[in-house]
């Protein structure tokens, strides 16, 4: 019986701290799915005080500063999450994106020495998952973006694109036609554009040629028709 007692006491003072905890967990995520970051940071600060190596909250913090530009804290982030689970390929990919970010905001200087780790970070997500897409559009924007004296090449960005035909071909399609886009050869592009949306048909393809026909090739005719083949494909508002 004393026993039991102790029992019933111990619930009775542990459920309201549990529930309590419970609550601004809960807040912090609902904070976090409005997007409403700056509110919800102190509460995923908290709660990763209480659970320092927990993936979940660190990645959410991870998150909070790549939403907010703050890339040093978000890349320590994301680090943390490498180093305690090494085999996780998502991981690697968020890194290689916030090294990205700071490298492009960082100046000349800060990308030259940022390049190489953010190209090892999306090498290593593809040799976890060969499946990994976003991390295939990382190493296509990386070899577009960086001058041919210190790694770029329309070669690598290209085989890239090709191994996205093989595993979504309507990313494959947009990749191709990015790389078109980004060397001004639009009709090119509007050809592959035009093809994500024979597979595809989402509205990220719709936007992406109608984008083009209105800003790259100004027919802004042409772009109307593009969206408007959208609403009447799926009924949907853009």
């Amino acid at each position: 019986m004393n026993l039991i007692r102790v029992f019933i006491l111990l619930i009775g003072t542990g459920f309201p701290l549990f529930a309590q905890a419970q609550a601004y967990r809960d807040k912090a995520i609902a904070l976090f799915d409005q997007g409403q970051f700056h509110q919800a940071r102190p509460l995923f600060e908290q709660w990763n005080a209480e659970a320092p190596n927990n993936l979940f909250v660190i990645e959410h913090l991870g998150d909070i500063e790549g939403h907010t530009s703050r890339w040093d804290q978000c890349i320590e982030y994301y680090d943390k999450l490498v180093r305690l689970k090494p085999t996780e390929a998502n991981y690697y990919y968020k890194k290689g994106g916030a090294l990205g970010m700071k490298a492009k905001e960082g100046g000349k200087w800060t990308a030259i020495r940022l390049i190489h780790p953010m190209r090892d970070c999306f090498e290593r997500a593809i040799q976890l998952n060969p499946k990994h897409v976003e991390a295939r559009w990382g190493l296509i924007e990386y070899y577009l973006q960086l001058p041919g004296f210190i790694g770029g090449s329309e070669r690598k960005a290209q085989r890239f694109a090709d191994e996205l035909l093989k595993i979504s071909p309507v990313d494959g399609y947009l990749a191709k036609g990015h790389i078109d886009e980004y060397f001004e050869r639009f009709q090119k592009a509007a050809q592959q554009y035009r093809k994500a949306i024979e597979v595809g048909g989402s509205k990220t393809t719709y936007e992406r040629l109608a984008y083009l026909y209105k800003f790259k090739l100004h027919q802004p005719e042409r772009a109307r028709e593009v969206l408007d083949a959208y609403l009447r494909k799926t009924g949907k508002t853009l």
